[in-house]
């Protein structure tokens, strides 16, 4: 089962990731407690649009932007394995 916040907060972690920043500088700028944003990013919490509004701000990222990299990384989760068969020879 597809998640929506496990993609949400994968995304996030990886844009802040991207940019080395820690999560208490994020959680800081986004005026969020570290805890919280740091469940967000591991897909435990699911976050509003506010909140998620402000984190983006906090990490100079559009909301759009956001969500073309987490609709990205559903349908690459969605996409069927390919496995090689090997010959019983």
């Amino acid at each position: 089962m597809t998640l929506l916040r496990m993609h949400v907060g994968g995304a996030l972690r990886a844009a802040r990731l991207s940019q080395s920043r820690s999560l208490r500088d994020v959680a800081k700028s986004a005026r969020v407690s570290l805890g919280y944003l740091s469940e967000v990013e591991r897909g435990q919490k699911e976050a509003s649009s506010e909140l998620l509004n402000a984190i983006c701000d906090a990490l100079g990222l559009t909301l759009s932007s956001l969500m073309s990299d987490v609709a990205l990384s559903i349908h690459a989760s969605q996409m069927p394995a390919l496995t090689v068969a090997r010959d019983a020879a």
